[in-house]
């Protein structure tokens, strides 16, 4: 059968299907589904097919929206979402990830959930709520969220995670213990400008090449790792401005990895200078371009927040990205030029490209 791309798109108002053709040239909307939600990030699990949509209500909480037909019916579970009685209210799931054995649900405030029977049900990662460092973890400007999960593709014991405003840290046996991946990263907004936690990592991913070579996009500039995290190389040499949210990884050459730097936080955090751009490292980050055919170069204030851009696996990679005022824009060549997806939806959240028959 041919292979298409369906994009889900995560807004402020409910997630949307956006169905291409196999040339990735028309698409189809369908939405607002999911009840009108808010959600913050959607995926499809690998290992059922399902559409997984993570997001919370004023009024009902926490959810993780599950789909078998790619988005003609849902249904939705909250169970396990919790941290007890006791423990402080969880407003909303940021992330939802598929690991080779289980799902992940990252929440706010900031903690970890595992389920391993497709988003029904849920189970606290105790391990890291209990981190010696939580009593003096604190929010960003966002709250404190656990917004990026990065399983090992194949070692189901080794997780990182990435939390704001609190860092990077890495399990190797399962979430029992976790170990802090900050080393190398400034923080510049703290009186120590490298401290063991507390940088405030805005995205981050793993690269095509077995587990050990990631990168991140930081509140204070754009970094690699080589070992896991252990050590954090700067690489912010070539971009605009060290700030930003998003980042993707091309899903075959690890050295290839796109980002969408914004004007600093006290300069609006939008384009800089109103022009639109996405910038792509081919070379590990040592050197960037930007890539603007297509994109509006002047007046475009707008933001693409963490989750907002994705990129497919077909041959080349398409790559996506959505902006805070409801533009989805789509590449057809791996970011070299660009076109409108979709226009005028509510703000978006999240982009996530699945390649489907």
């Amino acid at each position: 059968m041919t292979e298409r791309v369906a994009l889900l798109v995560g807004t402020r108002k409910g997630l949307f299907v956006l169905d291409g053709d196999a040339d990735r040239k028309t698409w189809d909307v369908r939405g607002p589904l999911c009840d009108g939600w808010p959600i913050h990030d959607a995926i499809v699990d690998p290992a059922t097919g399902a559409v997984l949509a993570a997001g919370g209500s004023n009024w009902y909480g926490p959810a993780v929206w599950r789909s078998d037909d790619l988005g003609a019916t849902w249904s939705h579970s909250s169970e396990g979402l919790t941290y007890g009685d006791d423990g402080p209210k969880i407003a909303t799931v940021w992330n939802v990830t598929a690991g080779p054995d289980a799902v992940y649900a990252g929440v706010e405030p900031a903690g970890l959930f595992r389920s391993g029977d497709g988003a029904v049900t849920w189970q606290h990662v105790e391990g890291l709520t209990n981190h010696p460092t939580r009593p003096e973890w604190q929010p960003g400007n966002g709250g404190l969220c656990l917004h990026s999960i990065v399983p090992h593709p194949t070692d189901t014991d080794r997780v990182w995670v990435g939390i704001s405003a609190v860092g990077a840290f890495e399990t190797r046996d399962g979430g029992a213990t976790w170990e802090l991946r900050n080393k190398g990263v400034r923080a510049d907004f703290d009186p120590n400008p490298e401290p063991e936690f507390g940088q405030c990592v805005h995205k981050l991913v793993m690269a095509a090449d077995g587990g050990e070579l990631l990168y991140q996009q930081n509140h204070c500039g754009v970094y690699r790792s080589a070992n896991g995290g252990r050590q954090w190389e700067e690489i912010t040499k070539g971009l605009p401005t060290q700030f930003g949210f998003p980042m993707a990884a091309h899903p075959r050459d690890p050295k290839t990895v796109w980002t969408i730097p914004l004007s600093e936080p006290d300069q609006g955090r939008f384009m800089p200078d109103g022009h639109a751009g996405v910038y792509r490292t081919n070379d590990g980050g040592d050197t960037w371009k930007r890539s603007d055919a297509g994109l509006p170069k002047e007046h475009a204030w707008v933001a693409v927040l963490r989750e907002a851009m994705a990129v497919d696996r077909l041959n080349p990679v398409g790559v996506y990205f959505g902006t805070s005022t409801g533009q989805l824009y789509g590449s057809r060549d791996e970011g070299k030029t660009w076109s409108i997806v979709a226009d005028n939806l509510p703000a978006i959240w999240s982009v996530e490209a699945a390649v489907v028959d």
